[in-house]
């Protein structure tokens, strides 16, 4: 069911409406929330807001700003709230029994988006996963609307959406967490452990990420990874259509038969015509596919696929220096996507790793690729935690890696480069967040750019 949007405009007018987290999304929230005549506070940890602070008094915000940021939650009739902030956190427990209604702006955005919307969550992929249906839904000639993680906030923009366009929409954990609306197409890539640092326990992270499609009708469909036993428990719970992809099992929806990849019985292209590198970008386009199909034909699926080089910070070549190619995979926060990156190369790596504690388990990392490292350099929070598994598993296995520490990303480039020969490749594929040292992986990525590029 598709809700008006001038509902949320009526019954936003006149309320007290505080705003937690003035981030990229959140910023142009509070913009639109003031023309439609809220009274708004804006509510943020940080002391000082820098050059958007002027610009929202202006606009007659109040600030609530600090270590006590949250106060500036109480007593208001609507809030939204920010997706690194608990849904059960004390202050939003207590403002929803004293009658507040608790949101964000990508479920209202899932509640009032006027056109089809394809949503992709998962721990691995979905970046890749959601521009390649979003690239492949351009082809129609139709207009998409590209969102959520990636590209830009769509609630602040959602009359200007029309009903026959499409959004697409990256969503994380933290957003799905208590989120009652769901994607008219919704994407599970892959379930393993993540975000621990956040969540609970697994079983909270993947009762997130239900919410995906639990809150579809009977005309919603489902894209699940049958390779997966996460993604594929998830198949019963559907009200709707329910497609798998696999590179395993032909008798799936959208597989891998042999070399050429296959969905809805249709061969859309050889496995050696895919530009992408490695087999989880296979799973990546088997799932894009599914996802798409009834709405690209099969050819303009078989262009994509051809032609996509992939997203920006995602195994990246960088530049190769004296026979020695340079890759950026800062997008891998997590042990399974630094494995899956790790897949994509043909020779052992000199692997840079470490960054923020998400509190999961680099076991995986180290017995899985143990094989596919030549050095392995560490930083960051994590780097002992990470040297400690590699170093129970050279025990476990008698195998040997060459473990490096260093004190920072510009350290960790400049002795990986180092220990380099002619013919080698080095990746920054962290396995971990980027906060400890920066402020998202995109900017961890762009100063490994920028350090690699000033190699003489």
């Amino acid at each position: 069911m598709k809700y008006c949007f001038d509902e949320f405009k009526k019954n936003i007018s006149g309320k007290k409406v505080a705003v937690v987290g003035v981030g990229i999304s959140n910023a142009p929230l509070i913009k639109m929330i003031v023309n439609l005549n809220a009274q708004v506070t804006a509510c943020d940890r940080r002391q000082s807001l820098g050059d958007i602070e002027d610009k929202l008094k202006s606009l007659g915000v109040t600030l609530c700003l600090g270590e006590d940021y949250l106060k500036g939650v109480i007593g208001c009739d609507v809030i939204f709230r920010t997706p690194s902030l608990r849904p059960d956190n004390d202050y939003l427990v207590k403002a929803r029994k004293d009658g507040a209604y608790v949101t964000s702006e990508m479920e209202q955005f899932l509640k009032y988006c006027p056109c089809k919307v394809f949503g992709v969550t998962g721990s691995d992929g979905k970046t890749t996963t959601t521009t390649l249906i979003s690239e492949m839904l351009k082809t129609t000639g139709r207009r998409v609307f590209l969102g959520g993680n990636i590209g830009n906030p769509l609630f602040n923009i959602i009359e200007e959406i029309k009903e026959d366009d499409f959004a697409v929409v990256e969503l994380s954990s933290f957003q799905l967490m208590d989120s009652k609306y769901s994607p008219d197409v919704s994407v599970v890539t892959n379930v393993s452990p993540n975000h621990l640092d956040i969540h609970k326990d697994m079983n909270e992270y993947i009762s997130a990420k239900k919410n995906v499609y639990l809150h579809q009708n009977e005309n919603g469909v489902l894209i699940l990874n049958r390779d997966n036993d996460i993604t594929y428990s998830m198949k019963n719970e559907a009200k709707g259509k329910v497609n798998m992809f696999s590179i395993k099992d032909s008798s799936t929806f959208a597989h891998l038969c042999g070399e050429k990849l296959i969905v809805g019985g249709e061969e859309v292209c050889n496995i050696d015509e895919v530009k992408l590198p490695g087999m989880h970008n296979i799973e990546n386009l088997l799932a894009a596919f599914s996802a798409v199909y009834g709405y690209v034909d099969i050819s303009q699926m078989r262009e994509i696929a051809k032609t996509f080089a992939g997203v920006e910070h995602r195994i990246e070549f960088v530049k190769e220096i004296n026979g020695i190619k340079f890759y950026n995979d800062s997008i891998a926060s997590s042990p399974t996507r630094t494995l899956a990156g790790l897949k994509s190369f043909k020779q052992k790596v000199i692997l840079i790793a470490g960054g923020y504690d998400k509190k999961i388990p680099f076991d995986i990392l180290a017995s899985e690729g143990i094989d596919r490292i030549k050095t392995l350099i560490v930083m960051g929070n994590t780097k002992d935690k990470i040297k400690k598994a590699f170093k129970e598993e050279m025990k476990r296995s008698n195998k040997f890696v060459p473990i490096i520490e260093a004190q920072s990303l510009e350290d960790a480039v400049m002795k990986a480069y180092r220990s380099a020969v002619k013919g080698d490749i080095i990746t920054m594929s962290p396995a971990c967040a980027s906060f400890d040292m920066f402020k998202n992986f995109e900017e961890r990525g762009k100063e490994f750019k920028r350090i690699v590029n000033s190699i003489n």
